[in-house]
């Protein structure tokens, strides 16, 4: 059994990323109140009046300047796969940004995602072979491995995307994935210090916005926000996979569960319709929670759990301390409610 021990730098990260968020949401919010850079309602949305969409940018600054203030403290953790992170997300964010702000379309979209993985595959994140029952671990050929690590990554990036569609659930997902992976980082022999990092910084920029993306959404991450966090997480998972063997390699498919299915089953539907796995609808799993009468916040407490759960399941296969992990999951759970109510409550009192 592993004994796991989270770094200061991990705890700093967290907490400066926490507190930046906190700060610097309110700026964006009221910036993109002033230049009119709002979500309009429309049939496929569900909120009924227009939300600012530039969350993205503040969950990239406060990532970003996270990472400086460990500089500062010399923490940085000096290693060739982290350039590839930084450079990758950041270039996802832009890609984004400029979606959110002007509008792109989704074939141009795709195309420079497909550019920006291959570059981070380049720089060293790629998966290399795999594990197959009865046969073992698999060398793949490189052209193999370069189209399954594009796929990965343009598809979980795509996939956190999509699940951006009710106050507070992409949020939520992405903070459970993140720190479940840098928990599960913390066990491999030796520890992965960039992986955790990595992770438990998006993890802690991520509450810091969910506090104002919380139902009734105060902002939107936007299209820069969701292919950011889904990038690093996508990349992330890559580089678990890269550092283990056997079944341990599928772990990220189980932290990852609910973008996965939900990629999946949109993707089948909207192939089966005969249109394009692209265009954007009203299907999505949320979606159907919603037409099944729950309201926002059970649709986005019941995906929650599952992906709590999922988590926790991935630490089992993983072989570390199961019962720690599953009271770090409710430890989340339980920060984001309560962060939930300040929401509501700083709502009300304007009201």
């Amino acid at each position: 059994m592993t004994v796991l021990q989270l770094s200061e730098a991990n705890i700093i990260g967290t907490v400066i990323a926490f507190i930046l968020g906190i700060f610097i949401v309110p700026l964006v919010i009221s910036f993109s109140e002033k230049q009119g850079l709002m979500d309009k309602p429309d049939e496929r949305k569900i909120h009924s009046h227009p939300i600012p969409r530039l969350g993205g940018v503040s969950i990239w600054v406060c990532t970003i300047l996270s990472f400086l203030a460990l500089i500062i403290l010399s923490y940085y953790p000096h290693r060739s796969l982290l350039s590839g992170l930084l450079l990758g997300s950041s270039l996802m964010f832009l890609l984004g940004l400029v979606d959110d702000i002007f509008g792109l379309s989704a074939k141009f979209k795709f195309i420079c995602q497909i550019s920006i993985a291959t570059i981070v595959f380049f720089l060293g994140v790629k998966i290399t072979s795999v594990f197959l029952p009865m046969i073992g671990l698999l060398d793949l050929h490189p052209l193999v491995s370069y189209v399954i690590t594009i796929g990965w990554i343009v598809g979980i990036s795509n996939a956190v995307n999509f699940i951006d569609g009710v106050d507070g659930l992409a949020g939520s997902v992405i903070t459970i994935s993140s720190v479940t992976l840098g928990l599960i980082a913390l066990g491999l022999t030796p520890t992965d210090v960039v992986i955790s990092l990595v992770a438990f910084i998006l993890a802690g920029s991520m509450l810091g916005f969910l506090t104002y993306n919380f139902n009734p959404a105060k902002i939107f991450m936007g299209d820069s926000g969701a292919l950011f966090a889904g990038f690093l997480l996508a990349t992330l998972s890559v580089m678990f996979s890269m550092k283990t063997t056997g079944y341990k390699m599928y772990v990220p498919l189980l932290v990852l569960a609910v973008p996965i299915l939900d990629i999946t089953f949109s993707s089948l539907r909207r192939i089966l319709k005969g249109t394009s796995p692209f265009v954007a609808d009203a299907e999505h799993i949320h979606h159907k929670l919603l037409n099944f009468g729950f309201s926002q916040n059970k649709a986005v407490l019941i995906l929650v759990a599952f992906s709590i759960f999922m988590g926790w399941l991935a630490t089992v296969i993983a072989a570390f301390d199961t019962t720690k992990y599953f009271v770090y999951a409710v430890i989340i759970s339980v920060v984001m409610m309560i962060l939930n109510r300040h929401a509501k409550i700083g709502e009300n009192s304007k009201e």
